[in-house]
């Protein structure tokens, strides 16, 4: 890519939950680099650390990039932090 192909390159978060969307792939615009798709949290029956089932608010993200630009390996290292300063806002206040 040329420094040309990546001017105006943008990042861009989409809320399809708040539409009621559960799931989802967005689609990358170009300019952009990359999208990351937020969808509704609802509650939903998940195995616990002691292997009860119990229910738990649950919001599946999904991001989609530019191979080009990002490696998958930061690309998913990325979304995983998302995931964890989503499950855990203490961890946008201390930065861990």
């Amino acid at each position: 890519l040329a420094l040309d192909d990546m001017a105006g390159g943008t990042f861009t978060i989409s809320n399809g939950g708040v539409f009621g969307s559960l799931m989802g792939t967005p689609i990358i615009n170009q300019p952009q680099s990359a999208i990351l798709g937020m969808h509704a949290t609802k509650m939903r029956a998940v195995v616990d650390e002691k292997g009860n089932v119990v229910a738990r608010p649950m919001m599946y993200l999904a991001l989609t990039y530019d191979h080009r630009l990002i490696d998958g390996r930061e690309g998913v290292t990325f979304l995983k932090s998302v995931a964890d300063k989503i499950t855990d806002p203490a961890r946008l206040v201390f930065d861990i």
